[in-house]
């Protein structure tokens, strides 16, 4: 156990750029980006003889003080999507490093041959690709929770700050979003998360110990090829052959995986609507955990893992030299 949490130790400050200063770059440049529009809207309001600070020819903060009960609850749901809008762009961010981390994962070392220094230490191979795994799928999301957390809840006293120039009191727009409620949605889909995204991570590990050059091209190729071979079938049969479960349920878990909230689908019956309720239904827990009542994840999770121990046989005997 020792052994691991140095090897996963080792895999964080090797992979730190990735792991945390992307997600904390891209957090800041989307808070530039936001302070931005705002200096912008102000700018141009002034130039151009309108405010922000009025809505339909009446005072913001009138205007929020005549909302009903219903219409308070609308601006609360729009609070918390622009909260999570954030923690979606560095998830976006994210999936592209956790991605490119596994492809390379056990194909670098092949390369630059620091896998012979590492064969030489009494460390398994089933415990080094079990530290990328848990790197990739566990120490991570945590980081990118964690940031865009951060980046959310600074975001909205960025706008309540700026709307307090205009007469709306900062607190009296902060309560009506639901914070900890988001907090405590993107905390809790971590381990979903996880069983979600280990076909994908098994597949890139799978190709990157495996392949001898280029494990992109394999990773991609392979399945794609395939798709457009069952693709071309099902245009010459006519028994009704189709093929996009391969496309949705083999492509896409197999490279697409890695990008959070794929297990969405699952538990949403009226999905995104405009109803406030319907927006915290969708962005909860139960929504979430829905999935795992469902074959799809599990028989994901078994080939991810299935995939994981072709890795692992493949790094211990598979011989470049």
């Amino acid at each position: 156990m020792k052994t691991l949490y140095w090897l996963v130790k080792r895999e964080f400050w090797e992979h730190r750029g990735g792991f945390i200063w992307a997600p904390v770059i891209t957090g800041l440049v989307f808070l530039v980006l936001n302070l931005m529009g705002i200096v912008s809207g102000e700018v141009f309001g002034s130039r151009h003889g309108f405010h922000l600070g009025s809505l339909d020819g009446q005072d913001i903060a009138s205007k929020i003080q005549s909302l009903d009960v219903h219409q308070l609850q609308e601006v609360g749901a729009a609070l918390d999507l622009a909260m999570l809008s954030s923690s979606g762009l560095i998830s976006l961010v994210f999936a592209f490093v956790v991605f490119f981390y596994c492809l390379g994962a056990l194909y670098d070392d092949r390369r630059d041959r620091s896998i012979l220094f590492w064969k030489s230490l009494p460390i398994s191979d089933t415990s080094t690709v079990l530290s990328k795994v848990i790197a990739a799928v566990l120490i991570a999301p945590i980081a990118v929770v964690i940031c865009g957390v951060l980046t959310g809840i600074a975001m909205l006293i960025m706008f309540a700050i700026a709307l307090s120039f205009h007469g709306v009191s900062v607190w009296s727009l902060l309560v009506l979003a639901h914070p900890f409620q988001m907090i405590g949605f993107l905390v809790g889909s971590i381990p979903l998360y996880l069983l979600w995204a280990l076909p994908t991570v098994g597949w890139l590990m799978l190709c990157s110990s495996w392949a001898r050059t280029k494990p992109f091209l394999w990773a991609v190729v392979i399945p794609v090829a395939l798709g457009v071979m069952i693709s071309w079938f099902n245009l010459l049969s006519s028994d009704g052959f189709h093929s996009t479960w391969y496309w949705r349920e083999i492509l896409a878990r197999a490279l697409f995986s890695v990008f959070p909230g794929g297990w969405l689908h699952h538990g949403a019956e009226t999905g995104l609507g405009k109803d406030p309720a319907s927006i915290g239904q969708f962005f909860s827990l139960s929504t979430s955990y829905a999935a795992l009542g469902t074959a799809e994840i599990w028989i994901g999770a078994a080939a991810g893992i299935a995939m994981l121990a072709g890795a692992v046989w493949f790094r211990r005997w598979r011989d470049d030299s």
